[in-house]
């Protein structure tokens, strides 16, 4: 299959970078006396652009998240939102873990405003903006469900949407659809990339699948197995918008292969 596509877009990536890390390094404390992460990662996330991260399990892809979110602190290295320096965590990303974590006693529109009842924004304005983005996220005639009426996917939509409400330029994703079956799976990630087209955040998706990765992504960061370094950048120079054919194309195959060979490098070199 031919991956011409008349309707191709280039992916919207500007030459600015937004997120940078620099030389990070992860120990967690451990009766040996430390356990290391991550080891001197170092990337950098432009404007707009759709980044993948695969690797081993075990290696590190989900500090490396919390790290870039500012959730965690790195035991060295840096990382810097627009040039300046990330201490924490703040308004400019939104995150999305494994687990949709909703709150069971709220509704599912009552779930996406709770970012912004805490920040005290009225009711009447969180709830046109969670309405927006329920219709963006596919939710239509579910706002009032519980989160024990829906499937999987739908609470994942309702963890997307929640992470949108307060606009961040930023979206972190840690594997949100790790936990569904295949064919779901498949349908959210064509659904993710409409709502990444649609408000062209910049997007950090952590996954331990390689096809999912290449799917999504302008380019795919390859890590190494603990502690957790970057093997390699692979850029996925695929049209846009992307079809669920495309994962039969040579091109496709090709970058497959790469990012396995890319992860395969350092068991391969151990033995």
């Amino acid at each position: 299959m031919s991956t011409t596509n008349p309707l191709s877009e280039t992916p919207a990536v500007s030459d600015g970078v937004i997120l940078r890390a620099e030389h990070i390094s992860v120990t967690f404390p451990s009766p040996q006396g430390g356990l290391g992460a991550l080891q001197d990662v170092s990337l950098e996330v432009c404007q707009g652009e759709f980044v993948s991260v695969v690797g081993p399990s075990g290696c590190g892809k989900s500090t490396l998240l919390r790290v870039l979110s500012g959730l965690l602190q790195p035991t060295s290295g840096r990382v810097y939102l627009h040039g300046t320096p990330l201490d924490g965590p703040c308004g400019d990303m939104g995150i999305v873990f494994q687990k949709a974590n909703l709150m069971p006693w709220r509704t599912v529109l009552k779930n996406i405003t709770l970012p912004l009842e805490i920040q005290g924004l009225a009711a009447s304005e969180a709830r046109q903006r969670a309405t927006e983005l329920i219709q963006l996220v596919g939710l239509e005639g579910f706002e009032q469900s519980y989160p024990h009426e829906l499937s999987g996917g739908m609470a994942q939509r309702v963890a997307i949407a929640r992470a949108l409400i307060h606009d961040p330029e930023i979206l972190l994703l840690d594997e949100p659809f790790g936990s569904l079956d295949a064919l779901t799976r498949e349908r959210m990630n064509l659904e993710l990339l409409r709502i990444w087209r649609a408000r062209r955040k910049t997007v950090v998706m952590v996954t331990h699948n390689i096809q999912e990765a290449i799917f999504l992504a302008d380019r795919v960061i390859v890590m190494t197995a603990r502690p957790g370094q970057v093997r390699a950048d692979v850029a996925v120079n695929l049209p846009r918008p992307r079809l669920q054919d495309f994962v039969y194309c040579d091109a496709f195959t090709e970058l497959a292969r790469r990012v396995r060979q890319a992860i395969d490098w350092q068991e391969n070199n151990e033995r």
